[in-house]
């Protein structure tokens, strides 16, 4: 199944947009639903010198073997180097790739803006993240985007759009990239080889590519040694669940972050949160009688004081810091959730 059919209302509402381009156009939406690959699709489609009726690149065309093969003249990628280096290649001992969006490859863009584009066409600049962008990077894309080459369209995806300079959300188009129906995600998921795909989508919030993406991960089990370490509650021992999970990010090699360990985190306290008040299961399911159990036993508003506090843990999770320190420090206030009074 090709992204487009996954977000088809979306690919309409690109495809609508064709005739009068902004210069500018904000892909925004939930983590792990296609956002970024959505918008190749729609830069290779506007780049094919050929199209298809639905507005699909024709993929045989001059135009498109430079864009497979990554070295079409009026295309650029600019996203975190961390994200364009394979692990495999990161040698052991050598500096870890950024993940941010540095002012150099912004700068970068100007010697593409003075050249002239093949054949007169269009001019396509990918940005992905853009909220990977550090500040310098931001306030130089703002420059740019306030003067814009003509000709130029810039490709902005976001799971995080709040993050950005407001100033940058608002010379930009905003299109919405809505949740597929979940019948079409399980149909992406079986065509994966994800199983049980209703588990992982349930997991993934919805998000059928980040489904995919966890159930890669739990192949090193992260996610379900995370779980059980939870489901223990006041029986769970704070520092040597977090010797497991620092050993396991450790192995991961880059693939498993504190952040992703903190989303956890949040997502088994939404569902403590929701069985507490009566609501349905959102992301464990296989964990429905354990997490019912526990949230008979916690008062709500310490989930969501707990709940507000991994906020802020989140931002700090991006930061260089001790790793040891930082899980020691998450599984000891969780174990608060179950302290008499």
């Amino acid at each position: 199944m090709k992204i487009i059919e996954l977000l088809p209302e979306t690919w309409r509402s690109l495809q609508e947009r064709r005739s009068r381009l902004p210069h500018a156009l904000l892909l925004v939406g939930q983590k792990g639903l296609g956002k970024y690959e959505l918008a190749k699709a729609f830069a290779a489609s506007l780049l094919c010198e050929s199209p298809q009726t639905d507005g699909q690149a024709c993929g045989h065309c001059l135009a498109c073997n430079w864009y497979a093969q990554g070295n079409h003249p009026d295309f650029r990628l600019l996203q975190p180097e961390a994200l364009a280096v394979e692990e495999a290649e990161v040698e052991e001992g050598k500096k870890k790739p950024s993940q941010q969006i540095t002012i150099d490859q912004i700068r970068a863009l100007d010697e593409f803006f003075n050249i002239g584009t093949h054949r007169g066409g269009l001019r396509i600049i990918l940005v992905n993240p853009v909220e990977a962008m550090n500040r310098n990077a931001a306030n130089s894309l703002l420059k740019t985007l306030e003067e814009p080459a003509p000709g130029t369209l810039f490709l902005l995806v976001s799971s995080d759009p709040m993050r950005l300079l407001p100033t940058i959300r608002s010379r930009c188009q905003a299109l919405a990239v809505s949740q597929p129906p979940a019948a079409r995600s399980l149909a992406w998921l079986q065509a994966a080889g994800v199983s049980p795909g209703e588990e992982w989508l349930a997991l993934a919030g919805g998000s059928p590519l980040l489904a995919i993406e966890l159930a890669a991960e739990q192949q090193g089990n992260w996610l379900g040694r995370l779980a059980e370490r939870l489901a223990g509650g006041l029986q769970n021992d704070p520092l040597l669940a977090a010797g497991e999970l620092e050993k396991m990010i450790k192995e991961s090699k880059g693939r498993l972050t504190l952040k992703q360990v903190v989303d956890g985190m949040q997502k088994w306290l939404i569902d403590l949160t929701l069985l507490s008040t009566g609501c349905s299961l959102r992301y464990f399911l296989g964990y429905e009688s354990k997490i019912r159990q526990l949230a008979a036993m916690i008062p709500p508003e310490r989930t969501i004081r707990l709940y507000r506090a991994l906020c802020n843990s989140r931002r700090e999770a991006e930061q260089p810091l001790n790793p040891r320190l930082f899980l020691e420090g998450l599984f000891l206030d969780y174990r608060t959730l179950f302290a008499v009074e």
